[in-house]
């Protein structure tokens, strides 16, 4: 006996095939949110942990205030770290977390010039050493996340999320800084890891990140290219982090000739992220790119957006 004649059996093959995709999509769909509930839970910490912080005062001077900053971060990690208050408008005053580059530390020409520029336009400027990096210094090894130094490596960039996450923590403690309006500014690998740390860190209002880029694993060549490889740098692949920015203004500053970070990695990390964006390209390299204009441009966006 035919139950179906052959327009039936057309229209039930069909139902079934897209209950099957439409299956495949859910399952898929579940996957990529426990990828990304993975990634983004690794950098939860416990916030009662006391900062035990100490605030040092360096220099004062008729237009700002300098002091050095030691806190406790996860995994009893200690941070060092610059803060300028400005003195030529009224507290509380917005913060900007400015952040340096590998190898390099908190008063690394660029950024001094960062923080001069930003506390002359009534910024507070937050500067802190990355993990291995300024005064907390040690061994200095190869970096390469597919070496044999890549959990050192890979290390350096996620104890960094820690450290500025305890750094909003600590924001929130002073009275001279408004910890509703938190900008971030990383350069180059304060870039890449700010991009994580923004995404993680939703008291940060304003990201911008400069000479940075997404798909960390194009940096080493074939031996990047594995599952192996891409399911090692996960925890710090801003492509899996940048669209938890949004709705908040996110700004790119990337160099067209840039030797460092390919500029295809900029823009990939560009096009994951949602809107309000926006990228800003310079015809330069990575190691001389104008200051006074991206620092410039940067300016603009925190006037405008913090």
């Amino acid at each position: 006996m035919k139950f179906f004649n052959k327009k039936s059996r057309i229209w039930v093959a069909s139902f079934i095939a897209l209950l099957l995709l439409s299956s495949l999509f859910l399952w898929l769909s579940l996957f990529k949110t426990k990828q990304t509930i993975a990634v983004t839970s690794y950098y939860e910490y416990d916030k009662v942990i006391p900062l035990k912080d100490t605030l040092a005062l360096l220099e004062e001077t008729d237009v700002f205030k300098l002091y050095h900053l030691k806190y406790t971060s996860a995994h009893n990690k200690m941070v060092t770290g610059l803060l300028s208050i400005p003195k030529n408008e009224k507290a509380p005053y917005p913060v900007i977390i400015l952040m340096h580059g590998l190898g390099d530390h908190k008063e690394v020409d660029y950024v001094t010039y960062g923080n001069s520029r930003f506390t002359k336009n009534g910024y507070a400027v937050l500067r802190l050493d990355m993990s291995d990096h300024g005064e907390r210094k040690g061994d200095f090894y190869d970096f390469d996340l597919t070496g044999d130094y890549k959990y050192w490596t890979r290390e350096i960039i996620s104890q960094t999320v820690f450290d500025l996450r305890r750094a909003v923590d600590f924001i929130e403690t002073q009275k001279e800084l408004d910890a509703k309006r938190i900008g971030y500014y990383g350069i180059s690998l304060g870039g890449i890891t700010g991009t994580i740390f923004c995404g993680v860190e939703t008291r940060v209002k304003v990201p911008i990140v400069a000479l940075a880029g997404g798909q960390l694993n194009l940096l080493y060549g074939r031996t990047g290219l594995s599952h192996e490889a891409k399911e090692f740098t996960s925890i710090i692949e801003p492509l899996n982090f940048v669209q938890m920015i949004a709705p908040r203004p996110f700004l790119m500053l990337n160099a067209e000739n840039d030797e460092v970070v390919p500029p295809i990695m900029s823009k990939l990390l560009f096009r994951k992220a949602k809107q309000p964006k926006a990228i800003i390209w310079y015809n330069a390299k990575h190691r001389d790119t104008p200051l006074e204009r991206i620092y410039g441009d940067g300016l603009n966006w925190f006037n405008e957006h913090l």
